[in-house]
């Protein structure tokens, strides 16, 4: 008996001893690479592997040829005899996202041969930063300076540019519309930043891959991406997050899921938040504290006492995405994808104008912009590989997109309510190629069109009466704009340390617009605008690594923005007391830059990167003051006002400087830090003053511990101040939104926050990131923005994976 007993487990340990459990890593990293699938020759066999990376390789035998196939990962072939220690290590294809970018070419690219700076956010990081929006997303980066009016709002600016200078792309597709204007922007946060796979942020021009807008710079957000299994089997997984946060009583959840089959993939995401209004914090600036509010009751309008000045009344909102994405890939080189994505959100108070007085009296009972609703779908077709003369990679991406916004507002006990809506239909259609000329020489070039047609519609609403006429619109109503565009870029690497790329871009863009319907409140000198311009616009730079220590970096671009339907033929009160009306006789403006980068890096122990730049603008287009039929004012809603426009009337310089430094302390501690001097002036009349979107000198510092499990980051920001001598004029003007001086002229203080945020990870499926901000509750307010920022804020948040 005892001697069966004795064969029982001798069997049983050698079928054991047979089985093998292996666990994948990533070779640089050595973290486990979930979703790996692995298969033999005829895929007969697979397994997949999981959250720790772990497989069963028990149905393989010990001479075949194993395959291990990651979408990020380079694929890998072993027999199991050759599988050392159980462990398979494999190579990272996207070299950690921080060495291969897509911006700079639509086709992947070594990071290190970009003669641009290009900044990069992966997944990784944007889970343990747990952003709000994609704008705070942005922000994170350390060198993107976000602007808010509101809480519902986020205009990012790059090297003394925002707005309409700047350019968003989502998946390849170019979001800036042609309503898109020359004041602060919010469309970034219509991006969902669960469902961000990773992110590049292009510092300087991008006019040649990218056309008109791309003047400062280029965000791209590209989304998660369905995964296939590869094999017969289904791989499946899925994230549940809930987060909470203290200083707006911010409730949000978000679920997304991946199907993968052997050529068939989706991916659902969706994600809802809630905001109340936002906590400032207790330390800082008595200006920027709110002692009352208007609040409108059945018997009309009244102030209310603020009982917590604290408390931004009224600044809460709620935003709903959703986003569904199939990928088909019949062949290893050929892949279809589909996308839906939809964000809509509830009315958001515009904060900064809720703030505002006319006497001793607050200005507006209402002001908010209506739900801020954005739909695109987009299909793209790319084949990796080809025997064509023309070309070895193609992409073709046809999108269409449909923004609409709102905006209402009602001056105190005023029964009278001004409402302008908008909607933008926009196409676009991006053919890109690469070609090898030779091992030494790429080529890449491509085409784009794009049309968009605006809806704008005006009324004045009687609350009383509730009954609505008709008024000026913001924009004429069936305007259109166009722009057609051929590219070519170059690349030429005759050794592993220098590479040369330089490109050419010419452009057509068009815009037609009737302005019959607004001209029975206006009284324009023209019924119809037809505004048509070219522009051929030119990059060259290199990049040089004489050794393993140094990386030089030096860049020449012109960029260019084409006037769009805001700049033509916009109405709208910019400022209390003014109004912009059309202006038909716009031509585009144009940017030469230039720019030089320094690397240093000692053997990944201690990194230094640095670059300082230099941007002319010339024919700016910039608000100024005009006459209409010889009057310089008009009456706009009620109110007698002065007339402006936009002109191709400045001219503008910018230059700054950047450094950046990594120090690994051990490899478990490292340190980082970034910082920004941005300065310019631009002509206004015949003297040069401060220009409106120069963030002041700002940067952040991190000590980052971590380990398998856990992480932790103990992290400052720090802001420099804006005199009043130093504001630009249009920001002189805000002055409600802005601190007072020991004179009563309002500037822009210096701030700085000290933070921490950690993560855990409890097991394979459960996580959990907790953040406190701000933590000596430091009140104040970014550089330009209305709202004051968040005063200490505690963030949890719960992840579950499967």
């Amino acid at each position: 008996m005892k001697f069966r007993i004795i064969i029982f487990f001798f069997i049983l340990f050698s079928s054991l001893s047979r089985a093998q459990n292996i666990k994948i890593l990533n070779k640089v990293t050595k973290e486990p690479v979930f979703g790996v699938a692995i298969y033999n020759v005829d895929k007969s066999k697979s397994a997949v592997s999981n959250f720790r990376g772990e497989a069963d390789l028990d149905e393989f035998t010990d001479s075949e040829i194993i395959y291990f196939k990651h979408l990020s990962h380079v694929l890998k072939s072993l027999t199991k005899q050759q599988i050392k220690s159980n462990k398979v290590y494999l190579e990272s294809n996207t070299q950690g996202l921080e060495q291969i970018v897509i911006s700079a070419s639509k086709f992947r690219q070594n990071k290190k041969d970009i003669p641009q700076k290009i900044l990069s956010i992966d997944a990784n990081q944007i889970q343990f930063a747990n952003p709000q929006t994609s704008a705070d997303l942005l922000e994170n980066s350390g060198q993107v300076y976000i602007q808010k009016s509101q809480l519902g709002g986020g205009s990012p600016m790059i090297r003394g540019f925002s707005t309409n200078r700047l350019l968003i792309t989502v998946d390849g597709v170019r979001m800036n519309n042609a309503i898109f204007r020359g004041g602060n922007l919010q469309n970034v946060i219509s991006i969902d930043p669960f469902a961000i796979e990773n992110a590049e942020v292009t510092l300087g021009a991008g006019s040649v891959i990218y056309g008109s807008d791309a003047i400062g710079g280029v965000m791209s957000f590209y989304t998660k991406k369905p995964k296939l299994s590869y094999t017969k089997s289904l791989l499946f997984n899925g994230n549940t997050q809930v987060r909470y946060a203290s200083a707006s009583q911010e409730k949000t959840g978000h679920f997304d899921f991946n199907l993968g089959y052997e050529k068939w993939a989706l991916a659902t995401s969706v994600s809802y938040n809630s905001f109340d209004d936002l906590f400032m914090g207790s330390h800082g600036p008595d200006d920027y504290l709110r002692p009352e509010f208007a609040l409108a009751t059945t018997t009309g309008d009244v102030i209310i006492s603020n009982d917590n000045p604290l408390v931004q009344k009224y600044t809460g909102y709620d935003q709903l995405n959703l986003m569904q994405k199939v990928h088909f890939e019949p062949y290893e080189d050929l892949s279809f994808d589909f996308g839906l994505y939809y964000t809509t959100t509830s009315d958001i108070p515009r904060y900064d104008r809720l703030i505002r007085y006319k006497g001793e009296t607050l200005r507006s009972a209402e002001w908010s912009y209506g739900p801020q609703n954005w739909f695109m779908s987009n299909f793209q077709v790319t084949k990796l590989s080809s025997k064509s003369n023309l070309y070895d990679k193609i992409k073709a991406t046809l999108a269409y997109q449909n923004f609409q916004e709102s905006r209402y507002d009602r001056d105190f006990q005023s029964s009278t309510r001004n409402v302008r809506e908008e909607a933008v239909d926009a196409y676009s259609f991006n053919l890109d190629l690469e070609k090898r000329i030779s091992p030494k020489t790429q080529f890449f070039y491509g085409a784009e069109y794009v049309f968009n047609k605006v809806k704008s519609i005006g009324a004045e609403e009687d609350i009383v009466n509730n009954t609505a006429t008709k008024t000026v619109s913001r924009y004429p109503n069936g305007a259109s704009w166009q722009s057609a565009a051929i590219y070519s870029s170059i690349k030429y690497k005759p050794n592993p340390k220098f590479v040369f790329q330089s490109g050419l871009r010419f452009n057509y863009v068009g815009s037609e617009a009737d302005f019959t319907e607004n001209n029975m409140y206006l009284n324009l000198p023209f019924d119809t605008s037809r505004n048509e311009s070219e522009a051929l616009t030119g990059t060259a730079g290199i990049s040089w690594s004489p050794n393993q220590t140094i990386q030089w970096k030096l860049n020449a671009s012109s960029a260019f923005r084409a006037p769009n339907i805001d700049d033509v033929g916009k109405v709208f009160d910019s400022e209390p007391g003014s109004v912009v009306v059309p202006n038909e006789h716009l031509r585009p403006e144009y940017a030469y830059g230039g720019e030089i980068g320094l690397k240093l890096n000692f053997n990944d122990l201690l990194v230094f990167d640095m670059s300082t730049y230099y941007t002319y603008l010339d024919n700016a287009l910039v608000r100024r003051d005009f006459t209409l039929n010889g009057e310089s004012e008009i009456v706009y809603d009620g109110e007698l006002s002065n007339v402006q426009a936009i002109q191709n009337a400045s001219k503008a310089w910018i230059y700054g400087y950047e450094i950046g430094m990594k120090l690994a302390i051990s490899n478990h501690l490292k340190f980082t830090s970034q910082y920004s001097i941005i300065g310019g002036t631009e002509v206004e009349g015949n003297i040069e003053v401060p220009i409106r979107h120069v963030a002041p000198n700002f940067g952040n510092s991190h000590l980052i511990w971590s380990s398998n499990n856990l992480k932790f980051d103990l992290f400052a920001n720090y802001n420099g101040s804006i005199s009043y001598n130093q504001l630009a004029p249009s920001e002189i003007e805000k002055d409600y939104i802005y601190a007072l001086d020991t004179n009563g002229n309002p500037y822009s203080p210096s701030w700085y926050t000290l933070n921490f945020r950690t993560q855990y990870q409890v097991n394979k499926s459960i996580s959990i990131m907790a953040s406190l901000e701000n933590i000596t509750d430091q009140r104040y307010k970014t550089y330009s923005s209305g709202i004051a920022a968040a005063g200490r804020n505690l963030i949890l948040t719960l992840k579950y994976s499967i």
